[in-house]
């Protein structure tokens, strides 16, 4: 639709609005709008008008914008017209998920009056309305608006100020599942923390969005951060707060909490309260995440490493698009979570892989779990919109589903030797209450409506009388055929009929002359009531008549209110029955995952890593994940496998650094990144893409590879790349995996070989971290003599005839050069300034080492061609020109013509 805004002569913003002359001066419709408005300022209004949702003024023009609807006007305001537009109800979610995705955030006003209760006021009172619910984007939970294989957190962030360093923490909420977690994190790593879980939304107080020390990280966020009341996150009655939404009177059965947790949880709760009025989501217990079991990946890492979208914000071509074969949308979750966040305990990353061997073994079995977890629904969420009330036959059905699927998925696994992690899974699938599925699939039917005031979705045989009621709404006709059959029979009046119109609704109609069977004898009158005479016939009724009317008018209202009766009672057992069918849930994602992984290893041939509390980083064969896939996709050649060998050599516990050199294109990037891919998988739990791996915890990981800028906040290339070495330096610890890729090359030679060659030193002497460090300043393999850990490794080449191939394969030693004209020829560069660039690298390496530059400022190409020129002419003609000088082209024929072009071009040959 095109957009007109036309009729806007002037926009009226909040504050204005809300003033007592705009009140004054409005309509009784218009100042209940605004009185509205003015509650929820930063909201888009949607004011339930009928079938539609209204916008009004300011919000009606931003929204006609955002949606691409046609903008109108409803009537005048303070002598201007007041900007219209709307979406029907039944479509509200499709422009609901196109304002999240913009930023906006949606108040959504109901009618909270029945109509006719609004009439007894008076003609022109107006219906009450009241905001039911904000919509934000942390607080979704209808199913158009998630992706399924997505998480969708709502997180807060609280200080609390003691002593000379502040506490911070996090605590995140996704309501569409219940998931609910707090972490204590502190400036350094806060912004690495908030991208681990990626918050859709994250509250801050008021105060702290200001703060100039916490600025930079929610620069970095943008419009995911909301400022809000610091009352919300006030630490002295968080903990109160907290009880009284669990409905207990402490929270020391939860854990221990510090107070930034506590607060950090209580301004979270206190949102959700806010945006969802008067529903409760079914939340989990609050878990407590320690920042040391996970595994620390720094913001500009999980960029470089393309975890879970590439650095141009698509999923494909990302390491969890690769590794993903999970059948279920919660698995799809719990394995971008584990992508994100792996471990650093080997036993619980042990406990991981067992059940992943579990499944490799039991080729037949997981197979058979894959068909089975393919039927499974999203039990969580069709759980979440169930408690808050915004759920329909159709959850109720992904709850009796899934408790299905569990069922049959427990059945297969249970009697088995299992691994811990599936052993405790299968104990949560036989947690399950058998009541809950019993009710659902006594009532529901199998093919069922989207919304509950449909009706319809009681199976036959649920509730005796609904199925008469059903039966008379249905079948009427049947019925009252029947009646008049009856009739007949007892008059003895073969005629006799029933008829029906607008005026007297059902009646038994004879002819006059059969109505003395009816009129005659005090039974008969009392048993047919006379309703009127006419001409030629008589019309009567009866009280069974009467009432069968009564009844068939009101069938579909009586149906629908016992559907709805019945709905409340479904509801009701399945929200008592929430922390059992989580869990359920939570266990089916865990199988998916297992088989999935397994599946992946099986297809790709993974093996499994050694991770222990060691130093140790041995790859043998190892392989990049993503890569390896598109090469298998696009039927390449095939992936060259690597070895990696970081480990400590026995003289030092510490780890070792390879210094790999060679051509641009010949493997570099992809060697570093596949080692920091395999190390995260690794620790996640999974098999890893190589012929053996053993892998010491790592604590940190850090990458720095590839090139960008940071123009908004004013830095260069070359200052993204110092600022995100700095910290690499500043934070790696022992146990830390560094990758770097060419430190120094955004600045002038010396200065990027003594940045890159000081980076070196200070990874080798004081970080002691296990390190990759590819570069092209070939000058640094001189540390190898003196730094006893370092190692120098190259990217292997071949040459033939002038050309450069590239091996892909790793080897000890050095490159001794970068083969740049080479890839320049393959990229395309024209063949002159190819030729003129071995030309300028010839004499460059030949020249004095203190300007080498120096000889060639008289032979810039400019002048080298004007040169070429002169020395042309001063030699005189060549045989050529003189040949051309001898033709007569008038006198030749087009065949003698041919042949002595021929002939120059075999004479130019030879010059």
């Amino acid at each position: 639709m095109t957009i007109n805004t036309a009729p806007a002569n002037e926009v009226f913003n909040a504050a204005e609005l809300a003033s007592e002359e705009s009140r004054a001066s409005a309509t009784p419709m218009m100042e209940q709008y605004i009185e509205i408005k003015a509650a929820n300022p930063d909201s888009l209004l949607f004011y339930r008008m009928g079938d539609f949702y209204e916008l009004f003024f300011e919000d009606a023009v931003e929204a006609s914008r955002a949606l691409g609807i046609t903008l109108t006007k409803r009537g005048q305001h303070l002598g201007h017209d007041i900007p219209m537009c709307g979406v029907p109800v039944h479509a509200a979610d499709d422009y609901l998920q196109k304002l999240i995705a913009r930023g906006f955030r949606v108040a959504v006003c109901e009618q909270v009056e029945d109509p006719a209760e609004a009439k007894k006021r008076g003609s022109k009172s107006v219906v009450r309305r009241d905001v039911v619910r904000l919509v934000t984007p942390g607080t979704l939970t209808e199913e158009k608006l998630l992706s399924p294989s997505e998480t969708n957190y709502l997180m807060a962030l609280a200080r609390i100020r003691g002593g000379s360093t502040p506490l911070l923490a996090l605590a995140w909420i996704d309501i569409s599942t219940g998931i609910f977690r707090l972490a204590e994190t502190d400036e350094g790593r806060l912004l690495a923390d908030i991208l681990r879980i990626e918050p859709r939304e994250l509250i801050v107080p008021d105060t702290l969005f200001h703060d100039p020390e916490l600025k930079p990280a929610f620069d970095v966020l943008g419009r995911v951060v909301v400022p809000q009341p610091g009352v919300l996150f006030d630490s002295a009655t968080a903990e109160t707060r907290l009880a009284r939404y669990f409905g207990v009177g402490t929270l020391d059965g939860f854990g221990s909490f510090s107070r930034a947790e506590i607060a950090a949880a209580a301004a979270a709760v206190a949102y959700v309260e806010k945006t969802q009025i008067s529903e409760r989501p079914a939340l989990g217990l609050p878990e407590r995440q320690s920042a040391s079991s996970t595994l620390f990946i720094d913001p500009a890492t999980r960029a470089n490493l393309e975890l879970v979208k590439t650095l141009s914000g698509d999923r494909n071509g990302s390491l969890l698009k690769a590794i993903d074969r999970t059948v279920t949308g919660g698995g799809a979750r719990l394995l971008a979570e584990r992508l994100m966040s792996p471990l650093t305990e080997p036993a619980a990353i042990s406990a991981r892989q067992d059940s992943i061997a579990f499944m490799l073994s039991e080729s037949a079995l997981c197979e058979q779990l894959h068909d089975a977890l393919k039927r499974v629904p999203d039990m969580p969420r069709a759980l979440s919109r169930l408690a808050l009330d915004r759920g329909g036959p159709r959850d109720l059905g992904a709850i009796l589903y899934g408790l299905a699927s569990a069922r049959e998925v427990g059945e297969r696994l249970a009697g088995m030797l299992l691994p811990d992690e599936l052993a405790a899974a299968v104990e949560d699938l036989a947690a399950l209450p058998a009541s809950v599925g019993e009710l659902l699939a006594s009532m529901l039917e199998d093919d069922l409506p989207l919304l509950k005031r449909d009706g319809g979705f009681l199976r036959e045989g649920a509730i005796p009388e609904l199925d008469e009621i059903r039966a008379l709404r249905d079948q009427s006709r049947r019925v009252i055929a029947g009646l008049q059959l009856q009739y007949a029979e007892e008059t003895g009046i073969k005629s006799l009929k029933i008829k029906h119109n607008n005026v007297l609704g059902y009646f038994i109609e004879v002819t006059a002359g059969n109505a003395g069977a009816m009129t005659e004898g005090e039974a008969a009158k009392a048993r047919f009531i006379h309703r009127q005479t006419m001409a030629s016939a008589m019309r009567f009724t009866t009280t069974e008549l009467a009432d069968l009317e009564s009844r068939i008018a009101n069938a579909a209202g009586q149906a629908l209110t016992i559907e709805l009766e019945a709905f409340d009672r479904m509801l009701a057992a399945v929200v008592a029955a929430a922390e059992p069918i989580k869990a359920a849930a939570r266990a089916l994602a865990i199988i998916d995952v297992a088989a999935g992984l397994a599946t992946l290893a099986e297809e790709q041939g993974y093996c499994r890593p050694l991770v222990d509390d060691s130093r140790m980083f041995a790859i043998v064969a190892g392989r990049h994940p993503v890569v390896e896939q598109a090469l298998r996709r696009q039927a390449a050649s095939p992936f060259i496998a690597n070895d990696c060998n970081l480990s400590p050599d026995g003289s030092d516990d510490t780890g070792a650094i390879w210094l790999l050199t060679g051509p641009n294109m010949g493997g570099k990037s992809t060697f570093l990144r596949q080692n920091a891919l395999i190390a995260i998988m690794a620790q996640m739990g999974s098999f890893v893409p190589a012929g053996s791996a053993h892998i010491g915890i790592v604590d940190r990981l850090f990458s720095r590879v590839g090139a960008s800028d940071d123009l908004a906040r004013g830095r260069s290339t070359f200052m993204v790349e110092m600022v995100e070495t700095a910290a690499i330096l500043n934070q790696a610890t022992d146990r830390s995996l560094v990758i770097l890729d060419e430190i120094g090359r955004g600045t002038a030679t010396f200065d990027g070989l003594s940045i890159a060659w000081a980076a070196v030193e200070h990874l080798h002497e004081v970080n002691r971290c296990r390190s990759l460090f590819a570069t092209h300043f070939h000058e640094l393999t001189v540390l190898s003599e003196k730094l006893l850990r370092l190692s120098n490794v190259t990217m292997r080449v071949k040459e033939w005839d002038g050309d450069v191939i590239f091996l892909h394969e790793v080897g000890p030693g050095a490159a001794d050069r970068s083969y740049g004209i080479q890839v320049a020829r393959l990229a395309g560069l024209p063949a002159s300034v190819v030729s003129r660039a071995r030309d300028v690298l010839t004499r460059l390496e030949d020249a004095d080492r203190k300007n080498p530059a120096s000889s060639l400022i008289d032979d810039l190409p400019l002048f080298q061609v004007a040169v070429r020129r002169e020395e042309a002419l001063k030699s005189g003609p060549s045989k050529v020109e003189e040949a051309l000088k001898t033709l007569d082209l008038d006198d030749m024929t087009p065949r003698q013509a041919l042949d002595a072009l021929y002939d120059l071009k075999k004479q130019l040959g030879k010059s």
